[in-house]
């Protein structure tokens, strides 16, 4: 029987795509990436997934484990240069969700996404560890812990768990299931895992453990304004933990995490400033002075602001008028447009987009006339969020900051909140839109970095022999915690390539670290204690190699 003839055994002829171009937008990474498989498959239950795992192990194959695949650094698909066969393990189709001990904490598996999540929280007037943009793009709960991923949260930190369930290979190359929930669930796999699907178990009595579902020392960190390091990142060595920040590089079949009460009131006061300093300052105030961290404070530059409204506008609408509940089908069809009218002589490369692009212009302005007074005075905006006891705190002191400050501010209403803060999500898609407009005549350098947490000049100034590379700048990032994303629109015949060599130079003298929020992915190299964190997990570099321009072969080329 061969590879295939097994796993169609296992979960069904219709969960296995060999077929490349049907397994295309698997292989293929949201912004890069690409690579072959022998086959995309889908198991719709834990044990499908174990015995998929076993089939894959068997039989020498690479696993490359894949929720949503909303990787931006082609973290989740195959790459070239394997020395064995690869197999996409995709996750998505086992959905479950189990809230345990009354909502205080939740059990997601492979297919929970955030936004189900969140869903499933807010009746219970509870929240996840973190509200990111990407789970309007379907983004697991499980990706994020693999990628100890980030976040607009000030207050929570980046997502990890010491409590999980996952599929390990060790150094003699045999395969285990590791339970590690902090749940007597059996000794067998076939057990632990029928025990867990069935929820034989007291949902509502699942004992406390000295391990910690989330960031539990966050606060302390991120109130550190005088660090000459940066604060929040992924993959920072105190947050690698088993399946937290793996990077595929473990199963993970469950993870057990906290959940925070929700807040009962909030308030978005909305800043407008020319000078960059006077964001940083109201930044250490607030970190070593308030009672109450804020919930999150989002930064904008003036020109992420005029691309967003122009190459953002269709996205802000549909998230605005039909929510975010239909984006991860939504997107998917416009992948399936894609893959469908490329082979139509008549239709250019990315036709979707250019028809959306086209259609936004024919709808008004949707930016509330306050943001766009503050956009022709100002260069600089920061959504400042506060919650409850915070709100007035925030209140006072901003009054009396900006009594003698260059800039201004005003508490926005719910309209120019909900849309300042899709207007900032949307932009994090511009350089993208931007791109396919020009049908590939451009090339563009989508960066994440860290700052060094008392880096005062944090704004960035470009030497003019690299800024005469660079077409648009596109600035935005959480300014609280020192994590900005620089999107750069380069000019036509520019080396993407080579200019992010000559930027990461400039990057490592401001002791910064990158990616900040991204998985490495194919793109980074790893740091030492990421590379030792990936060969612990994975002794025999059987799960996702290549990862962090490591070794692709098996034990790491050392046998």
């Amino acid at each position: 029987m061969n590879l295939v003839e097994e796993l169609v055994n296992v979960v069904g002829k219709k969960n296995v795509i060999t077929n490349k171009a049907k397994s295309l937008r698997f292989r293929k990474g949201y912004r890069s990436g690409k690579g072959d498989a022998v086959a995309v498959v889908f198991p719709t239950t834990l044990m499908a997934m174990w015995r998929v795992l076993n089939v894959l192990h068997d039989n020498n194959i690479i696993i490359i484990m894949q929720a949503a695949n909303t990787s931006l650094t082609e973290g989740s698909v195959p790459a070239p240069g394997y020395d064995r066969s690869a197999v996409v393990v995709n996750g998505m189709k086992i959905k479950d969700l189990q809230l345990i001990n009354n909502g205080e904490q939740v059990l997601a598996f492979p297919g929970t996404t955030l936004f189900h999540l969140e869903n499933e929280l807010r009746p219970l007037k509870r929240e996840p560890h973190s509200v990111i943009g990407s789970s309007n793009l379907g983004a697991s709960v499980i990706g994020g812990i693999n990628n100890n991923s980030g976040g607009a949260l000030i207050r929570r930190g980046p997502a990890y768990t010491e409590l999980s369930l996952y599929v390990w290979i060790d150094e003699h190359d045999e395969m285990h299931l590791v339970n590690h929930l902090g749940i007597d669930l059996g000794k067998t796999p076939e057990e632990i895992i029928t025990n867990l699907q069935n929820r034989n178990f007291d949902l509502n009595q699942v004992p406390a453990t000295e391990h910690h579902g989330s960031m539990f020392h966050h606060e302390q960190v991120v109130r550190d304004v005088e660090s000459d390091k940066p604060i929040r990142y992924n993959a920072n060595p105190k947050e690698l933990y088993e399946v937290s920040g793996s990077s595929g590089h473990v199963a993970a079949l469950a993870v057990r995490l906290d959940t925070f009460p929700m807040d009962k009131k909030t308030q978005m006061f909305y800043i407008g400033t020319n000078n960059p300093d006077e964001l940083e300052d109201i930044r250490r105030h607030i970190m070593t002075t308030f009672k109450e961290l804020p919930v999150s404070g989002e930064y904008m530059h003036k020109n992420a602001y005029k691309l967003a409204k122009k190459y953002g506008k269709d996205s802000l609408i549909v998230i605005e008028k039909i929510g975010t509940g239909h984006l991860p089908q939504m997107f998917a069809l416009k992948a399936w447009g894609e893959r469908f009218l490329k082979h139509i002589p008549f239709f250019k490369p990315y036709f979707p987009d250019r028809l959306l692009q086209t259609l936004s212009n024919l709808f008004p302005n949707q930016m509330p006339k306050r943001l766009d007074d503050y956009y022709e005075k100002y260069d600089h905006y920061l959504q400042l969020k506060m919650a409850d006891n915070g709100i007035e705190e925030a209140r006072e002191y901003l009054k009396s900051y900006f009594d003698k400050a260059s800039g201004d501010y005003f508490e926005a209403d719910a309209n120019e909140t909900s849309k300042a803060a899709t207007h900032r999500y949307v932009t994090a898609g511009v350089a993208i839109r931007y791109q396919e407009l020009k049908q590939d005549s451009i090339d563009i350098l989508p960066l994440d970095i860290a700052l060094a947490s008392n880096d005062y000049k944090w704004f960035e100034h470009l030497p003019k022999e690299i800024e005469d590379k660079i077409e648009h700048k596109i600035y935005y990032g959480h300014l609280l915690d020192h994590v900005m994303h620089q999107d750069y629109i380069l000019k036509s015949g520019v080396d993407a390539h080579e200019l992010k060599k000559e930027m990461l130079k400039i990057l490592d003298e401001r002791h910064a670290v990158y990616p900040a929020e991204h998985n490495v992915g194919h793109l980074y190299l790893a740091a030492p204690a990421l590379i030792k964190h990936y060969r612990k997990n994975d002794p025999t570099n059987s799960f996702n190699p290549g990862i962090g321009k490591q070794t692709m072969s098996k034990y790491w080329g050392e046998y």
